[in-house]
């Protein structure tokens, strides 16, 4: 696996469809960064994360790739 297809996190989506997002970055000198990001099914960019992850079910989990 390349750093470009590395997993950054990971993406579960719940019973009502809402996609949550955990994520970390790393930079320079061990600096971390973590996110939790919640997608509601009425979120403007749901379809587009939910493209991104190549679709979800609920209850289902997978890695996250990096955004480009």
């Amino acid at each position: 696996m390349t750093t470009a297809d590395a997993s950054i996190g990971a993406a579960t989506m719940e019973p009502d469809g809402t996609i949550v997002l955990t994520l970390r970055a790393q930079g320079p000198g061990g600096m971390r960064g973590d996110g939790l990001l919640r997608y509601p099914p009425s979120h403007p960019q749901y379809q587009v994360v939910l493209a991104h992850l190549g679709g979800l079910s609920p209850g289902e989990s997978k890695p996250v790739r990096p955004f480009t």
